[in-house]
This record gives C-alpha cells, structure tokens and sequence, in this order.
C-alpha cells in the first residue's frame, strides 16, 4: 500500500523504520520543519499535510504529530477517503471525540489509533489468563522519568490547549487501556494529580493517582518525576493468584511465565515493541476487509476515561 506519515519527530521515526522494515511503500513525509524532513531519502516531502493529502495518491497516512492536532488531521483524511493509523491520544476533548467518530462513520476509510502495548506478549497472556477470572483488584504503575529539557525540547508539551494534560494522557494513557481493555469499562473514577518537580515548568500534572471502580476495580499510580524510566507493571489479584506483568515479562504466583521474548525495540525501550506487530496487523486488516480492532470507538475509551479523571479533582465522577 502506498503510505505518508504526518510529524517526523520521535514517534514518526518509530513509524517510518518499522514501515521500512516491512516493506511498504511509503510514498511522501510532512513536517513543519524542513531541516527534521532532510533527514529522509527517496520519499517526497511536504511541510503542509493539507498539500500532501490533496495531492498524493495515498491508501494510508500515519499521524505522529503533537496530540492537539490529531483530531484535525485525522477528519481531513477520512474525510478524503484515507485510511489512518493515528498515535494516542486519538484527541484531547469531549467535543473532538465526538467530531472523529462522526468522521469516521461517514468515511469509506478505516481509523485506527496506536494502543501498541495491547500485543505485547505479556498483555495478550493477562487478557487470556484472566478472561474467566474475577479479579479483586489491580494496580497500575508508571514510573518515568521526564525532566526540563524534555518538556522545553517542543513547544507544545506540558500545556493544556496542545497536550491536553501531562502525564496521565501522555505517558499512563497506555496503562489505562490496558487495564480497561483487560477488565472492562469501570464505571466511575476519583482522581487527583500533582506537580511534584516541575511546578513552574509546566501547566499539567507530573504525577497522578486514580482509583477506577467497576465490575473489575483498579487503581494507577503515574509520575515522571522518577530518576529513571522503570518498566510498567500491571498487577492483578484474583480470589486464588497474583498476576504481575511489564511490557516484556509476566510473573505468575511469584514464578516467571514462559512467554514468547519480544524482539526488536524501536525508539524508547519504553513504549514497548508493540509498534511493528500494531502497524503489520492495521495494513493485513486494510487488505483482507477485516475490521481492526483498535477503531474510532475503542481508541476514544482510553481517552474519556483520561478526561473523566481530570474533571475528578478529587471526587467522584461517574462514566
């Protein structure tokens, strides 16, 4: 398929490598920044992504950009009849929820919205291990590290209007899928976030606790206030086991899972190596006519729940 991506900065690179690797044809690239598009051989290269979508002949577009863009980019597209692979969050607010799935529903085009971490190996075990299981509770952590330079490194993180929060929609978004896509939609949360190294720096919250109550309750702790980046852990307690997994390992009962190892890491060992598996699955889809399961509506959950715990403050919200 004739592909484009939309932002070559940190995620557009993963997108673009793994693209490479599989062997589609990517066909033209856009960014703002002429001096980040020099970086590409033997692609054209656009700096207005309206341009480039009117132009090309395009079966596919990624869209990398920061997250207050996405929404905008993503109705263009569909709009147009072109499929999109669009990264988390799928949007920032309410009413952009709102005005992508319309978009979608009007389009001939597929959406899909990366929530990687759902096919790493560990994540696909927890969701078949525990299928039949009532879980008692669970508890997400994120401890990472993100400092000054990191949020002074583009103009539009660590604010409001262009992030749409710190880190809980940027960083722990990917535990709140998995989570709710392992036990299902909670019902209501209580939420509070704080600035604990970075009051000054940013808008937004740099550490945030929610607890998420359902059917199957569970709870995150997230901070970027860490020393370092720690890998993501999931617990889970059922009435007779006690499941742990990071991104690359699942314990079970305190004893190692022989699962299958992951292979390759592209960008920051952090977001996992989901992004080749997610992107190979999205195009096999495209080519069969199958349904992907990561659409409009599955990518928008993560995203209300996100935006539910903000409006929390504190108390009780209900979903």
């Amino acid at each position: 398929m004739k592909s484009a991506i939309i932002g070559l900065g940190v995620i557009g690179k993963v997108h673009y490598d793994v693209l490479k690797k599989q062997g589609e044809d990517i066909v033209c690239i856009c960014d703002i920044n002429p001096e980040v598009l020099g970086d590409f051989e033997g692609v054209k290269k656009y700096l207005n992504y309206k341009v480039m979508l009117d132009c090309e002949d395009i079966d596919v577009v990624h869209v990398c950009t920061p997250h207050y863009l996405h929404a905008e980019m993503t109705i263009y597209a569909l709009e147009k009849g072109i499929n999109v692979l669009c990264e988390k969050p799928l949007c920032i607010t309410e009413e952009d929820i709102a005005r992508v799935l319309d978009a979608e529903k009007k389009s001939t085009a597929s959406l899909g919205v990366c929530f990687q971490n759902r096919y790493n190996f560990s994540s696909q075990f927890a969701k078949k291990f525990l299928e039949s299981k009532s879980v008692k509770f669970a508890f997400g952590s994120v401890r990472w590290h993100r400092d000054e330079k990191y949020y002074k490194s583009a103009e539009w993180r660590g604010k409001w209007k262009t992030e749409g929060g710190g880190v809980l929609i940027n960083q722990a978004i990917h535990t709140v899928d998995l989570l709710s896509w392992i036990l299902g939609e909670p019902k209501q949360v209580v939420c509070c976030t704080f600035n604990l190294s970075l009051a000054g720096v940013i808008e937004v919250e740099d550490t945030a606790v929610a607890d998420f109550v359902g059917d199957n309750c569970f709870s995150i702790f997230a901070t970027n206030s860490a020393s370092q980046d720690m890998p993501v852990e999931l617990r889970f307690v059922t009435e007779n086991d006690v499941l742990c997994i990071t991104p690359d390992s699942a314990v079970l009962n305190g004893k190692p899972v022989d699962i299958e190892k992951e292979i390759g890491w592209y960008g920051k060992r952090s977001y996992g190596s989901g992004h080749e598996k997610l992107i190979r699955d999205f195009y096999d889809c495209l080519a069969s006519g199958k349904k992907f399961d990561i659409d409009g509506e599955e990518g928008a959950r993560a995203v209300r729940l996100v935006l539910a715990a903000y409006k929390s403050k504190g108390e009780i919200v209900t979903l």
